[in-house]
């Protein structure tokens, strides 16, 4: 009997609590709109997963050591912990201690806990390597520059005007920026944070269309562009090596991400190393985004999610995303008061760096108006620009934020 009741009690539905009920089903949506759905199913699959797994009771797969000991609520072992942290031995308390203790001390408590015999969760470990540590955003953003092309933004220079216009962090649908200033700036928030970006970056044709038809006529809608030049190839090899030179010389912040994205964006416009391209673009990037993707949905826990702010980001995000997407198009107007070729605002809409689905949005929307005016080309430009913006714009909250 005493052997049944021990089974019992170490089943995990026996300790599965109500914020891990429901975070869950919360992975469980997310799968199910990666699956039935295909909304962004590369990121949105292994989040949803690694949420799954993460949420397991008694696993502790996105435990680190530290959280492993809180939770095992051992005495002895709470009041060695809090001794250190000059606080009493409760887990509130220590945890409240350990919000406001520098990352130096944080890691002391540590080792101190792995000492212990604590040892932290598979997803905790993913998470410190690839988020943690801020690689894994990076690859992916070399990998982004290894399949863009700035061809259509050098040919029309305008067009940087404007992604700089329709440019917010998560209101620019840029996940791996957003991933690696949240994994910086705010950890705690970053589960909401990555969720909200890439579910705003799958909604795109459903959010940008009725402000960018509420913003322009009929006839603007029509506005055929001149065709765009021919960019030599020297324009295309020099253009990342000076990109990151202005803006890393002024901005020195920005230059992690503008540097991995430069540097692929030159290995694939300088055709002497091939083979590290195609790595970079296909296997390289699909590795980094599995463990990036399952590192996420380790911060899809109820105490992290869970929260008031949750809402805040998921409102705040989708209403930056349509200033943004609003911003673009706008500026795309103003600048045709002024220019004697003139840009269709549909274009504008692009700016935001989700890539290459807004620029396909505008170039459906454009459809609508007239079934032969293509824009897919030209609303590459202020979308790669928008990428730009996106890894600048992050580079300035780091550097400011950080110095606060």
């Amino acid at each position: 009997m005493e052997s049944l009741n021990a089974l019992l009690q170490g089943m995990g539905l026996m300790h599965l609590g109500t914020g891990q009920a429901i975070m869950l089903l919360v992975s469980l949506l997310l799968l199910w709109l990666a699956i039935a759905k295909k909304f962004e199913p590369l990121l949105l699959l292994p989040i949803g997963f690694g949420g799954l797994l993460s949420n397991i009771p008694e696993a502790g797969m996105a435990l680190t050591a530290l959280e492993s000991l809180l939770a095992h609520h051992d005495a002895g072992q709470l009041a060695v912990i809090a001794a250190k942290l000059n606080c009493a031995p409760d887990v509130h308390a220590i945890k409240e201690a350990l919000a406001l203790a520098l990352p130096s001390v944080q890691g002391q408590m540590e080792n101190l806990a792995v000492d212990m015999g604590y040892t932290p969760g598979v997803l905790a470990l993913f998470y410190k390597v690839a988020i943690g540590s801020g690689v894994a955003p990076l690859v992916i953003f070399m990998g982004v520059g290894a399949m863009t092309d700035f061809g259509p933004l050098l040919a029309n220079p305008r067009t940087l005007l404007l992604g700089a216009a329709a440019i917010g962090i998560i209101g620019g649908a840029d996940g791996p920026t957003a991933i690696y200033l949240s994994g910086k700036l705010a950890p705690e928030l970053l589960g909401a944070i990555a969720v909200a970006a890439y579910s705003y970056m799958a909604l795109v044709p459903l959010i940008q269309p009725p402000i960018m038809k509420a913003l322009t006529t009929e006839t603007e809608r029509k506005i055929r562009m001149v065709q765009l030049r021919t960019v030599s190839k020297r324009e295309k090899i020099l253009f990342p090596v000076v990109l990151l030179m202005l803006v890393a010389l002024l901005l020195p912040d920005a230059a992690p991400l503008l540097g991995m994205f430069c540097f692929g964006n030159l290995m694939r416009e300088s055709g002497v190393v091939e083979r590290l391209s195609d790595t970079v673009q296909n296997g390289l990037i699909n590795i980094v985004t599995i463990f990036l993707g399952l590192s996420v949905g380790a911060k899809l826990v109820a105490d992290k999610f869970l929260q008031p702010q949750t809402l805040g980001i998921l409102l705040l995000g989708v209403v930056a995303f349509g200033i943004g997407t609003a911003a673009g198009v706008l500026m795309a107007k103003l600048l045709n008061l002024c220019s004697k070729n003139k840009i269709n605002p549909l274009i504008g809409s692009a700016g935001v760096s989700a890539v290459p689905m807004a620029a396909r949005v505008s170039n459906k929307v454009g459809l609508e108006s007239d079934a032969q005016n293509f824009l897919l080309m030209h609303a590459m430009g202020p979308n790669v620009a928008g990428v730009i913006g996106s890894a600048i714009a992050a580079g300035v909250m780091l550097k400011y934020v950080l110095a606060m």
